[in-house]
């Protein structure tokens, strides 16, 4: 008996010894989670983009980034290629919280925030390293202000490189080479200058073009020529121009309210992480342009590119859709387009 009695006293001991260091064992994961550690959360990231453009190759960097930097506490669900949400309703969803973080076009930011519609304004930045300095100044400040007020925090503008025009009908070299022609659009600054020229929009989503090229639904269509080479243009349009007449950015925008409750400390990680990631995918886009320009020119698709002594009967005739956007933007778009003229 008096055995079995040592026995059980020397369990109660070990258990209170195992006891005692499991709470100083939490009491230190607890100091530690405070001092440097993270809340843990999960945050659901859409886009539309196919796998293997530039920006869904940075934004995905960036999602496995925040996820390693954080040892996993939080975790960046990313959903591409519209597996989640279509562009066109990719906006909404974030405004109303359906998903926390999403990527789309800057164009169709411009329905929320009109001045965002300022990248499409025809031949305002003349060259890739000019768009970086406005974007990373005063300029993206007022954007990203004008975001905040409907609900969106912008966390990244990234570079989608310029945009160009294919078609299947002649080469476009000139504006009045449009007449006639219906021409995919992306949004309605866009749309004003394709009407300027003479032809006439048409809008669809970026999934909805190869389709409509192949069945003559559209002419042609407006897009960076990453894009075309990885929708694979060449296999149902003939002619491409290449005139830089927009400089594309898709933003990267987190749920306003969701943002407001993250701590501090992720949101810290959050905004490093995706500077990291928008410096890389901006020092990608020029190389990009001028590879996929090459490539689809080598895929059988006749290329113009526009003479720069012409690129002024361009902008002239383009001008209805900079009075579409001074119309539209209101105080926030002139004050842009101050920002720009001052440069």
């Amino acid at each position: 008996m008096k055995k079995w009695m040592k026995a059980i006293a020397l369990l109660m001991v070990l258990i209170f010894v195992l006891a005692a260091c499991n709470s100083e064992k939490a009491e230190t994961t607890e100091a530690d989670a405070s001092e440097g550690g993270y809340e843990e959360t999960t945050i659901r990231l859409a886009y539309n983009l196919p796998a293997d453009h530039h920006i869904s190759k940075g934004i995905e960097q960036f999602a496995k980034d925040v996820t390693e930097k954080s040892g996993g506490a939080v975790k960046v669900q990313v959903y591409p290629a519209g597996q989640l949400l279509s562009d066109k309703d990719m906006n909404q969803s974030i405004l109303s919280g359906g998903v926390e973080m999403g990527l789309n076009s800057s164009t169709l930011w411009s329905s929320t925030v009109p001045a965002m519609g300022i990248f499409d304004v025809p031949y305002i930045f003349e060259n890739y390293d000019k768009a970086g300095e406005f974007i990373n100044g005063e300029f993206g400040d007022k954007l990203s202000a004008a975001m905040e007020e409907k609900g969106a925090k912008v966390l990244m503008y990234a570079d989608y490189g310029y945009t160009q025009f294919a078609n299947n009908k002649r080469p476009l070299k000139s504006p009045s080479d449009f007449k006639g022609l219906k021409i995919r659009s992306i949004g309605d600054i866009p749309s004003e200058l394709i009407k300027a020229y003479g032809a006439s929009p048409v809008f669809m989503g970026g999934g909805e073009v190869y389709m409509a090229l192949q069945r003559n639904t559209v002419d042609g269509a407006t897009s960076g020529t990453t894009a075309m080479v990885q929708r694979k243009y060449d296999e149902v349009v003939k002619y491409l121009t290449i005139n830089n007449y927009a400089y594309l950015e898709f933003i990267l925008a987190v749920n306003k309210d969701f943002w407001d409750g993250l701590p501090e400390k992720t949101q810290t990680l959050l905004t490093e992480t995706a500077q990291e990631s928008e410096n890389w995918i901006r020092a990608q886009a020029k190389a990009e342009d001028e590879k996929t320009a090459k490539q689809l020119e080598e895929k059988g698709m006749e290329v113009y590119i526009v003479p720069e002594e012409d690129l002024p009967e361009w902008k002239e005739a383009g001008m209805p859709a900079w009075d579409a956007f001074t119309k539209n933007s209101g105080e926030l778009g002139k004050e842009l387009l101050e920002l720009v003229d001052e440069q």
